[in-house]
């Protein structure tokens, strides 16, 4: 490969047709949408985010253009969620034909999308039942409830204390947000869930302890991600994950693997459990599954699934046709050696980009991930500067993430074309040197 250039990039792609921002109207005489811009927010949203100055308006595959006709290459992928870039055809078609048949029916009900979603991931799983919803945070909550409800059946009402780890990421629900060992995100909102025992991450002898306590009578799950994303891109190893499995088959427990974000193809496989020679007894997926219409679900074995009976969890939303649709048109495209043979291949253009431009400017003192799922942890010198990366990345045309002060994440498409890597590198650079020059 050759290195990235030295040269300052030209950020942004400008015109009409990248705008994007003309308000077209199909009704003659029908009035014109309200202009709206970034200070509307603060206007009228809960301040719950604080997203950039710039506003997304349209975007083809990895590329996305603001309302300026700005074009930026996109390293984020909406948070690992739009894993086949933007506007794939193959979603734009399956989401049209549905939206001409049926959008809604409730759960009193099944659906022809939902039905064939499930099948085509119980038939490529461990999996032999499903059950969907509309988040990462939606699928995790279930996962704990279901584990909970099948050691109550099971073994009796005291089996309830749960393993998880320390910077972990499982959603926003009380629930899942004491489960994620983070106290950040559970602090203010208490009394917080009780029957959480946190330890490190890749920890053995930590974990063993934590099933040493009460000899283990008392754990109904540990609930891992395969690699931490928020928690700093780690990637867990196969020595953790399987004493994981281990200590739960002779404790009767039950591991949950929480695939939000490592699913989907994102490492490389359709499961990153594929890769680790472990199997869990609940999955769940969310993000990439629908990428980019709202979906969630958790997989697991028929006999766990029983301790679900009829009224004991639901969701209205949840199998809707059109997210089912949509996420059935996504799994058809990435469970294909094609794309997950190509989401390995761009591990390795990202890795030698990045170790290119390391070699250059010193700038991270790691660089660890799997498939398009890439963390760059800034060197001693630049601790806490991951954000000021981020920011000056968006004026130089280009959108990354980051997980936490210290680590630029990069999490693109999965099928993001080799030239527009190359250019977001280019532009990283850049970026990197406005950031910590």
């Amino acid at each position: 490969m050759t290195p990235p250039s030295d040269a300052a990039p030209q950020p942004f792609a400008t015109g009409s047709a990248a705008a994007g921002s003309a308000v077209a109207t199909s009704t003659p005489g029908a009035l014109a949408p309200a202009p709206v811009t970034r200070a509307t927010f603060d206007e009228v949203m809960v301040p719950c985010f604080a997203p950039a100055p710039f506003v997304p308006v349209r975007g083809e595959g990895s590329r996305v253009w603001d309302q300026e006709g700005r074009m930026y290459i996109d390293f984020a992928g909406g948070v690992a969620v739009t894993a086949l870039g933007h506007c794939h055809p193959a979603m734009v078609k399956a989401l049209n034909e549905q939206a001409g048949r049926i959008w809604h029916v409730s759960n009193w009900y099944t659906n022809e999308p939902a039905l064939r979603l499930a099948r085509r991931l119980t038939d490529a799983t461990f999996a032999e039942r499903v059950f969907f919803c509309n988040s990462g945070a939606e699928a995790n909550e279930a996962a704990l409830k279901l584990a909970r409800r099948y050691a109550h059946d099971h073994y009796g009402p005291d089996r309830v204390r749960v393993i998880s780890t320390l910077n972990a990421f499982h959603g926003r629900t009380l629930f899942t947000v004491t489960a994620g060992g983070q106290a950040k995100y559970a602090a203010g909102f208490g009394p917080n869930p009780t029957g959480f025992t946190h330890i490190r991450y890749n920890d053995v002898a930590g974990l063993e302890a934590a099933f040493a306590e009460e000899g283990g009578s008392d754990i109904c799950a540990v609930i891992l991600e395969p690699m931490q994303g928020e928690g700093g891109m780690i990637p867990g190893s196969k020595e953790f994950l399987q004493a994981a499995r281990r200590l739960c088959d002779a404790h009767g427990a039950l591991l949950i693997l929480d695939e939000i974000q490592s699913g989907m193809g994102r490492t490389g496989a359709l499961f990153s459990y594929m890769q680790k020679g472990v199997t869990p007894d609940i999955l769940t997926a969310a993000k990439g599954l629908g990428g980019g219409f709202p979906i969630g679900a958790m997989l697991t074995t028929a006999r766990i699934a029983s301790a679900f009976s009829v009224g004991v969890h639901g969701t209205t939303y949840g199998g809707n046709p059109l997210a089912c649709a949509v996420a059935g048109a996504v799994f058809d495209v990435i469970n294909t050696n094609e794309v997950l043979d190509g989401v390995k291949a761009r591990h390795s253009l990202f890795m030698e980009g990045l170790k290119a431009i390391n070699a250059r400017r010193r700038v991270f003192c790691e660089l660890r991930g799997e498939g398009v799922w890439i963390g760059c942890e800034l060197d001693a010198r630049w601790k806490g500067k991951a954000m000021d990366v981020m920011t000056a990345a968006s004026a130089c045309g280009l959108l990354v993430l980051v997980a936490g002060p210290d680590v630029v994440r990069i999490a693109p498409s999965l099928v993001i074309g080799l030239d527009e890597i190359l250019e977001g590198l280019t532009r990283l650079e850049t970026a990197l040197g406005r950031a910590l020059s």
